[in-house]
């Protein structure tokens, strides 16, 4: 079974090292089971070129029914283990947070656990934090300052301003920002810095679109503040030296009833936390 799960994610990706990332193996791990599959079968199950990985014909042939195989096998240890972790968890985030790093955990849950269901709210953490107060969501991933909530903190990560690459919105005066939404943790700090500074500020965009609000920063209309390891690999840290206050560091945590110890939330909880401090360079 391990050999076949290997083989799709190399399917499903069309390449070792992104399979390798997606099951936490190396690169090499990964290919040398690819390898014993093939000499399994006395067949190659992938032509390889300059694009990257294909299917053969008996590739082809493979890869549904060893989804169907790998789709039985999970079905059947959910259902015959102990406790078996099915149902529906309402996880709410911050937008940043689920493109940047709660995708491969989302994975990794699911195939963990085929019989639960993740229903994902988004929203700024403030927001979220009064949905799970009203009983709207059972677990809640949110940013806050540091040493400012009663969560369980599962990273630390620096709060920096972000701009276009060879951009020069940060040079205008008044500054020109653009925050996701008006209950965006980071604004009181960003503001907060903006006035200990003397530096005057106008808001380009906040209307809840995280999407819209990199577009902005992108064509270099304004800057941002955003969590290190979320900034988009197009987009620009500006240094020290680029003449904005320096911000405070955010702490991500995690947020869930006391009485929810067990079942489906309590296992994406467990995920989330392993998945997270893997993650962060300062977790």
């Amino acid at each position: 079974m391990s050999l076949l799960r290997t083989f799709v994610a190399v399917a499903d990706r069309g390449s070792m090292t992104a399979a390798a990332n997606a099951l936490h193996l190396t690169q090499g791990a990964v290919s040398q089971q690819v390898k014993r599959l093939e000499e399994l079968f006395s067949t190659p199950l992938f032509d390889r070129d300059r694009k990257g990985l294909r299917l053969t014909a008996p590739g082809e042939r493979l890869l549904g029914k060893a989804c169907q195989l790998l789709g039985l096998n999970d079905e059947l240890w959910a259902d015959m283990s102990a406790s078996p972790v099915a149902g529906k968890v309402r996880l709410g985030a911050p937008h940043d947070l689920v493109g940047s790093c709660l995708a491969p955990i989302f994975k990794a849950f699911s195939d963990a656990y085929p019989l639960a269901e993740i229903s994902l709210t988004c929203a700024a953490s403030p927001d979220l934090l009064s949905a799970l107060a009203n009983g709207e969501i059972d677990l809640a991933l949110v940013e806050e300052p540091l040493g400012d909530s009663s969560g369980e903190c599962l990273c630390v990560e620096r709060l920096v301003w972000v701009g276009a690459r060879a951009g020069s919105a940060h040079l205008k005066n008044p500054l020109p920002v653009s925050m996701v939404a008006e209950t965006c943790a980071f604004r009181p700090a960003v503001l907060a810095a903006l006035h200990n500074h003397d530096r005057d500020w106008r808001t380009v965009f906040e209307n809840g679109n995280l999407e819209a609000t990199t577009a902005t920063v992108r064509a270099d209309l304004a800057v941002t503040a955003w969590l290190a390891f979320t900034v988009p690999a197009d987009l620009h840290i500006l240094p020290a030296d680029a003449g904005l206050p320096e911000l405070p560091p955010f702490a991500i945590t995690l947020h869930q009833p006391r009485n929810d110890g067990r079942g489906a939330a309590a296992e994406l909880a467990r995920f989330i936390r392993q998945g997270l401090v893997q993650q962060s360079p300062l977790g």
